[in-house]
């Protein structure tokens, strides 16, 4: 499943994942499932608005290693 983020361009966090999903330029989202929910349920809600496909990540931890970063990450996005 994670595959996807090593290929693909994306982008990583919470604001960037808005910004782009307002812009209607995302394929698909990734939500860690140990995240808090005040940061990432404004990205499922408007993600689940736009018929953006969501998949969750076990961990913070996961996802950010599988986005190259350093530090854990709550939300990450391929984007057209």
């Amino acid at each position: 499943m994670l595959y996807h983020l090593k290929d693909t361009k994306k982008i990583v966090g919470t604001k960037q994942t808005l910004k782009w999903l307002e812009r209607e330029c995302v394929k698909l989202v990734f939500v860690a499932k140990d995240a808090d929910d005040r940061v990432t349920g404004q990205v499922v809600e408007l993600a689940k608005a736009k018929n953006v496909e969501i998949k969750y990540i076990e961990s913070m931890h996961e996802l950010g290693k599988e986005c190259n970063v350093e530090v854990q990450t709550a939300v990450a996005a391929i984007i057209e």
